[in-house]
């Protein structure tokens, strides 16, 4: 009979043991807050989908392409034979100040009219300066000028790509580069280089080593929120030929899972969507002991000095109430307590007289 008593004895003293441990740790604890009384600040972020930001928000004024601008390639054909109706075609290029030099007809302004503006101002202009008396001039656009935008970081498909110059806005780079990625982020930086003068030489070489290489000038940044552009806050900028498009990752810290659940781990922060905690649950495999029910939620809001504890009743969990929402970075930690305690204490010693007794055979 005093076999029986021994683990009988021991387990009591075992349970009281538990009992004032996790007592002492329940009146060391600090301040926690209850799920359904979170103040703002506490609150998970929410989550932001960017499949359903509407990025036609980013297209400002387009240039018709029937517009001529610096660097288009136009052809003028002129009939120089009408008893054989024979013509001649010549490709201009328009300067940088907007002008084209035609054969004979000399140094014309047509940047900023349209094709067919510009053709009358080519006949005009060939009458006024006698090279003509009845001309029959036609101009057409040939090649409009590319400008070709790097676009890096969180999109589907990084390289340089070639926009139209009709449609230079920071939405035709991202369609270029294929959208963006699941991991990208709001925040996007356009670095705006001059590249012809970075190309340009000075007329006067003695000049330029007399005075040592001149650096080139500093790019400009620009950051654009996604988000606020989309909703027409800020305003974007037109792309410009050599321009690098940077869209920044985001970054979501794991959620940890401790305490008394079957697979305790770091889980991934899914993007795009929100977790809660019975979902982080879920992944750690549920509870461990079936009559777990404290929870805390360790936060670490930005700027603050310390983490904040958020008390969350698993019966309420699963109600709905006290469902929380998740924040990137949150610890869940389903807590010991007596209750739990003794379970375990329990279920272990039943574990070590089932082994106890089996070993007799």
């Amino acid at each position: 009979m005093q076999q029986h008593k021994t683990p009988r004895l021991s387990c009591y003293c075992l349970l009281a043991a538990v009992a004032v441990i996790v007592s002492i740790d329940a009146g060391c604890a600090g301040r926690t807050y209850r799920a359904s009384r979170l103040p703002p600040e506490l609150l998970a972020p929410p989550v932001l989908d960017l499949e359903t930001i509407n990025l036609s928000g980013l297209t400002e004024q387009s240039v018709s392409a029937e517009v001529i601008q610096p660097g288009d390639v136009l052809e003028v054909t002129m009939i120089n034979d009408y008893t054989k109706l024979t013509t001649t075609t010549t490709p201009v290029r328009v300067s940088d100040d907007g002008t084209i030099v035609i054969p004979l007809v000399g140094r014309l302004t047509v940047g900023g009219l349209e094709v067919e503006q510009a053709e009358r101002v080519v006949n005009t202009e060939s009458i006024a300066r006698g090279v003509f008396r009845n001309p029959c001039m036609t101009v057409t656009m040939k090649q409009c000028r590319v400008r070709r935008v790097t676009v890096v970081g969180a999109v589907n498909k990084p390289g340089t790509h070639e926009l139209p110059r009709g449609s230079s806005s920071l939405m035709a780079a991202l369609l270029a580069a294929e959208g963006l990625s699941k991991e990208a982020g709001t925040e996007v930086e356009i670095r705006h280089t001059d590249s012809r003068q970075a190309r340009f030489q000075p007329a006067n070489m003695q000049a330029s080593y007399e005075q040592g290489p001149q650096a080139p000038p500093p790019p400009t940044t620009i950051k654009v929120d996604l988000k606020d552009a989309t909703a027409g806050l800020v305003q974007v900028p037109e792309l410009a030929d050599g321009d690098v498009v940077h869209v920044a990752k985001r970054t979501l810290l794991p959620i940890s899972v401790i305490g008394l659940v079957h697979k305790p781990g770091s889980y991934p922060y899914p993007p795009n969507q929100e977790i809660r905690l019975l979902d982080a649950l879920a992944l750690a495999g549920g509870v461990s002991n079936p009559v777990a029910e404290d929870i805390l939620v360790i936060r670490r809001p930005a700027g603050a000095a310390a983490p904040a504890q958020i008390a969350v009743s698993l019966q309420n969990a699963k109600s709905g109430p006290d469902n929380l929402m998740l924040a990137p970075g949150d610890t869940v930690s389903i807590e010991q307590t007596p209750a739990t305690a003794a379970v375990s204490v329990v279920q272990q010693f039943i574990h070590f007289s089932i082994g106890s007794t089996l070993s007799w055979f």
